[in-house]
Parts: C-alpha cells; structure tokens; sequence
C-alpha cells in the first residue's frame, strides 16, 4: 500500500471535521463557523477557492458532518447545541435539531439513513427520526462527554468511546447498553469494521487497540507518539487508517495492527475520512489545511 498524488488546499481555519462524498468529487471541511465544499477534480489554481461555503453553528468549531445517502443532505454537528440539516441542493437550512447539550461531539447514521445519532457533551447519546426530525430516545451511560461512535458491521449495534474512559455498545432494536469495556484513559476515536467482527479504539494515551467483539481477543498498537483523534476503517474492512496530535497519519492491517504506512504532516491531523471505494484519504489539518492522498493497495 502507498500514498500517490496529493492535493492539499488551504482553509484558513482549523478542520475539525472532513467527509468525501461517495462520486469522489467533493470534499466537505468542517472549520469554526462554516462547512466548505470543494471540487478535488479541478485543476490544483482552481482549487483555492471553495464550491460554496455553509456558515452555521454561530462560529463555533464544527465537530462532525456526514452526508445522506444521495448525497443531497449535509448533517453538521459541533460545539454548540444545535445540529444543522443542510439541503445541498439549494445551500439552505433544511432544519435544526436541539441536542440538549452544548456540544455535540461526533455524528453518525444508521445503514438506512433513518436514524442519526449524536454524541454530546453530557455523556448522553441522541438519536432522532430523520424523515420527521423528531428525537426518537437519549440513551444515558457515559458518566463525561460521549466523543465518537459507530455502528457494527450488521447496523445492528451502536458502539461509543467516552471522556470517561469507556467504550458501550447499545442494542438498537430494544435501545439498551449491553456491555462497557474499560480502558486506561480517555477514548478519542473508535471505529468498527464493516465486514468483520472487530472495533478499533483510539485513546488519549496515545495507543490504538483493537478488539473483537464477540471473543476476549484484542491487539495493542503503538506507533502514535502524542493522543489518537481520529480513526476510519477502509469499506474493505482489510486496514484502517488513524491520525494523532504527534501530526502522523498511520494506516494499519486488520486487525492485527502491522503498519502499512505513515504519513507525516506539519501539524496535528484532527480528522479523517476514507472514499467508499477506498481510493482516497483525507485529512484536515490543525494548519488550516485539508489534505487528500490518493491510494494504491496490493492483494
């Protein structure tokens, strides 16, 4: 596995949070105060200015965003209560939800695109009826903020990473916990494998560990050098890639851990995302920059 071609595009503010959508065309930036859109098919003088700009969260740092199945809807979640339905369409509010909370700190959708659930400050996780925007249930349990979250690989499971040290997962058919694993420091980053059985954890600590879930088998990564804030498995399920306040992003074999590559930036890499094919990374950068690498894998 190796990186190709690089694009990078400046921001000019810190990018908490990045999506690609699923054409490979655009990238969505998350920064304080506003989502920007950009077209990674023009030519690299064209891409200093965004597709559109989405100003919202009155200025505050935006956490998460993730995009509807068609691509026509942008969910943005962050340090501020409200969470922002963007129609892409038309570059409109489609409608706000309150979390509650004063912060929402990560965002996800269940594999219908029915459900989204929100992580928030207050430790409790939010989950709304998207069609209606009705707030079907909170599930309490994190004891401190409920920072990150996915779903298992059958949608069936919601698995969260908590302040408090914890990683849950909740039964979403009966809307309960059913397990809390416990680790030695605070959890940043969590993501669960789409083809198998295994749920990578990004710690404070500046460790990765990778569980299964359903067997008391599990692997310790250690190559970060500072705490792990970011963490997205390939589609393919077969690597993963995380990124930390040490600047690096890893990418790493499943679920075993052997490094594939490392990439250095010039500044800590908050966050990530992976192409639905599996051709591109990219990164937003604490140097007000996003980046995407283009990459090659071997069988």
């Amino acid at each position: 596995m190796f990186l190709g071609s690089v694009i990078v595009f400046k921001i000019f503010k810190v990018v908490c949070a990045v999506t690609i959508a699923k054409d490979n065309r655009s990238v969505y930036t998350g920064g304080k105060g506003c989502v920007k859109i950009w077209d990674i098919t023009r030519t690299p003088e064209n891409l200093r200015t965004p597709v559109s700009t989405l100003e919202c969260l009155q200025g505050n740092y935006i956490r998460s965003c993730k995009l509807s199945a068609d691509s026509s809807s942008l969910i943005v979640g962050g340090e501020a209560n409200i969470i922002t339905i963007w129609d892409l369409q038309t570059g409109t509010i489609r409608s706000e939800l309150d979390s509650e909370s004063q912060a929402c700190y990560a965002l996800a959708l269940s594999h219908d695109h029915k459900l989204l659930f929100a992580c928030c400050a207050d430790g409790n996780i939010v989950v709304w009826d998207i069609e209606s925007r009705t707030k079907v249930t909170s599930l309490p349990g994190h004891q401190e903020g409920a920072s990150c979250i996915d779903l298992s690989s059958d949608g069936s499971r919601l698995w969260t990473g908590g302040l408090d040290n914890t990683v849950r997962t909740w039964d979403l058919r009966e809307r309960r916990q059913l397990s809390q694993f416990d680790f030695p420091s605070q959890i940043f980053s969590l993501g669960c494998c789409p083809t198998e059985d295994w749920v990578a954890v990004g710690m404070e600590n500046n460790n990765v560990e990778v569980l299964h879930t359903t067997r008391s088998e599990k692997y310790q990564l250690h190559q970060h050098e500072s705490c792990v804030l970011s963490l997205k498995f390939a589609h393919s399920g077969r690597w993963f890639v995380s990124t930390g306040k040490d600047n690096v992003l890893n990418a790493w074999r499943t679920p075993y851990g052997a490094s594939l590559l490392q990439a250095k930036e010039s500044s800590s890499v908050l966050s990530c995302d992976i192409a639905s094919d599996d051709s591109l990374i990219v990164t937003g950068s604490g140097e007000k920059k996003a980046t995407v690498y283009e990459v090659t894998t071997y069988s």
